[in-house]
């Protein structure tokens, strides 16, 4: 059961959303949603490399800080 939607609970969803937008309209909508779908899935990825990135450069500097300590 998908969100508590049933068969025809669907079937009018569906209807309803061709009677307000046309048969033709629906692949363009459809092109732009998974247009926002990707670039939001880009804008994740860079957000969690960044702070991939900035942990790393974090550890490297405690680990020079740590090698600095030992050397003195």
């Amino acid at each position: 059961m998908l969100l508590f939607i049933s068969g025809p609970e669907i079937i009018i969803v569906i209807l309803v959303v061709v009677m307000l937008f046309g048969a033709k309209k629906i692949p363009e909508l459809a092109q732009g949603l998974g247009k926002g779908m990707k670039e939001f899935k880009k804008a994740t990825e860079d957000i969690k490399k960044e702070i991939k990135d900035e942990t790393e450069i974090i550890d490297n500097l405690k680990d020079f800080k740590d090698d600095i300590s030992k050397k003195l």
